[in-house]
Parts: structure tokens; C-alpha cells; sequence
């Protein structure tokens, strides 16, 4: 009986958390096309899916690794051209 009980709880975190992680991450990239903070929705709702979905993990560490190597890259070119 336990077990049921935990298997049922188990998935309805799941549907729980996909339905609110979707509709953030959903919310997030209307904003990209209408006026708000898309670039704090999207990583928020990934956050919130990821949690439960390997893919949203795999994906907002995809996203970080690209925002922290541009951020690098940016500091570098900034240099360069103060510098100059």
C-alpha cells in the first residue's frame, strides 16, 4: 500500500512541477517576442524543470556554458579595445 501511495505522490510532483516549469519557461519565451525579462524566465523555468526532467538539466547547463564563455570572450574584447 505504501508503495502505491509513494508511486502516486511521486508522479504527481512530477506533473506539478512540469506544469509550472512549462508555464514559466512558457511565459519566458513569449517574452523574448513581447516587451519583459525573458533572460530571467527561461533560466527559472529550466531550474524549475530540471529538477525532475534530465532534459531541462542538460539544457540550462548547455545555456550557462555558452552565456559564461560569451561573458568571457565579451570581457576580452572589452579589454582589447579600452586598452587600445
Amino acid at each position: 500500500m505504501k508503495f502505491i501511495f509513494f508511486n502516486s505522490l511521486k508522479k504527481a510532483k512530477r506533473i506539478v512541477v512540469g506544469v509550472i516549469g512549462g508555464t514559466i519557461l512558457l511565459i519566458g519565451i513569449l517574452m523574448i517576442i513581447l516587451p519583459g525579462p525573458a533572460m530571467i524566465f527561461i533560466p527559472i523555468g529550466l531550474s524549475i524543470l530540471g529538477t525532475e526532467y534530465l532534459w531541462a538539466k542538460r539544457l540550462l547547463r548547455k545555456i550557462k556554458k555558452t552565456i559564461a564563455s560569451e561573458n568571457k570572450d565579451g570581457n576580452a574584447a572589452a579589454k582589447k579595445i579600452y586598452s587600445e
